[in-house]
C-alpha cells in the first residue's frame, strides 16, 4: 500500500499492472482489500488503482458532509496520482454513488462509468437505517454497527456459507473511523442524485446484483434509465457486493463493457 496527500489528508491507495487506467472505489461497508479477488484479472492489461476513502483503511477522515464533497475529494485524489482523462472508473455501493457525482460534477476529468449496486435517490424507509447507524456508531463507535452493517451487505445464505470471509470484512470494518463512517450513512440519506444523472455524458454501465436488498434491481434499473444511453445488467446469485460474491461474473461482465485487452487473453 501507498500513501499520497491531498489537501493535507493522507490517502491510502495500491496500483497493479500496467496499461489503460482503471480506478476502482469501495462501498460503504468495505474498504480497498475487497477487491482483491477481481484485481488480478483486471490487472493482466490494465494499471488498476484501488483507494481508500477518508476514514478508511490508513486515509485520513475529513469533514465531508455531502455525496459531492467526497466526488470532490475523489476528483482531487486522481489529479494527485496524476490518473489520465481516459481512465475509465468503477464504484460499488457507496463508492458507486461518489462516483455518479463524480461523473455529474467532473465527467470531462474520466472515461467510461462503471457502477455496481447503486440507485438515483433511496425511498425514505430505506433512508431510516442509513440514520440509524450514524447515530449508533456515534455513541457506541463501529462495533455497534458491525452485524446491523454485514447483514445489508450479503444474502442469509451466502453468510452461513463464507464465515470466514464475513469474520475478516468485519474485522477490516472494525477499523473505520467511526464519524467518518456517520457521516457517510448521512450523505446517502439526504442524497438524490434524480435531477442530475441526465447531464451524465460518460458511456455508463449500471450493474446490481440480483438477490441485492440494500439497492435492490428495479431500483438500480431505474437508475440506468436516467442516464442517457445507460445500460443495465444484473449479476445471477449477487447481492450487494459482487467482488466477493461473484467476482469472475464481475469481472466479465467489466470486460464486456470497457473492452478486452490482448494483453488479458
Amino acid at each position: 500500500m501507498s500513501i499520497v496527500s491531498v489537501r493535507g489528508l493522507a490517502v491510502e491507495y495500491e496500483q497493479q499492472g500496467a496499461g489503460p487506467d482503471l480506478l476502482l472505489v469501495h462501498s460503504l461497508l468495505t474498504e480497498l482489500t475487497v477487491f482483491e479477488r477481481v484485481v488480478p484479472a483486471l490487472a493482466a492489461g490494465r494499471r488498476v488503482t484501488r483507494v481508500n476513502l477518508p476514514g478508511f483503511g490508513a486515509s485520513a477522515p475529513g469533514a465531508f458532509a455531502t455525496v459531492a464533497d467526497f466526488a470532490d475529494y475523489l476528483a482531487a485524489v486522481m489529479d494527485a496520482l496524476g490518473l489520465p482523462r481516459t481512465t475509465d472508473v468503477f464504484g460499488n455501493g457507496f463508492g458507486a454513488f461518489v462516483t455518479l457525482e463524480l461523473a455529474c460534477r467532473h465527467g470531462a476529468r474520466f472515461g467510461r462509468l462503471v457502477v455496481a449496486d447503486a440507485l438515483a435517490a433511496f425511498p425514505e424507509p430505506a433512508r431510516v437505517p442509513f440514520r440509524g447507524m450514524a447515530q449508533a456508531v456515534r455513541a457506541g463507535g463501529m462495533p455497534a454497527v458491525l452485524d446491523t452493517a454485514i447483514g445489508r451487505m450479503f444474502p442469509p445464505a451466502f453468510a452461513e456459507a463464507h464465515a470466514d470471509l464475513i469474520g475478516a470484512r468485519k474485522k477490516a470494518l472494525a477499523t473505520v473511523d467511526a464519524e467518518a463512517f456517520a457521516r457517510a450513512c448521512l450523505a446517502l440519506a439526504q442524497l438524490d442524485l434524480s435531477p442530475r444523472l441526465a447531464q451524465i455524458a460518460n458511456p455508463t454501465l449500471v450493474l446490481c446484483g440480483a438477490l441485492d436488498r440494500t439497492t435492490p434491481p428495479e431500483l438500480a434499473r431505474g437508475l440506468a434509465e436516467l442516464i442517457p444511453g445507460a445500460s443495465y445488467r444484473e449479476i445471477p446469485g449477487s447481492g450487494h457486493c459482487p467482488m466477493l460474491e461473484q467476482p469472475t461474473m464481475l469481472v466479465e461482465m467489466m470486460q464486456g463493457f470497457l473492452g478486452e485487452l490482448p494483453e488479458a487473453a
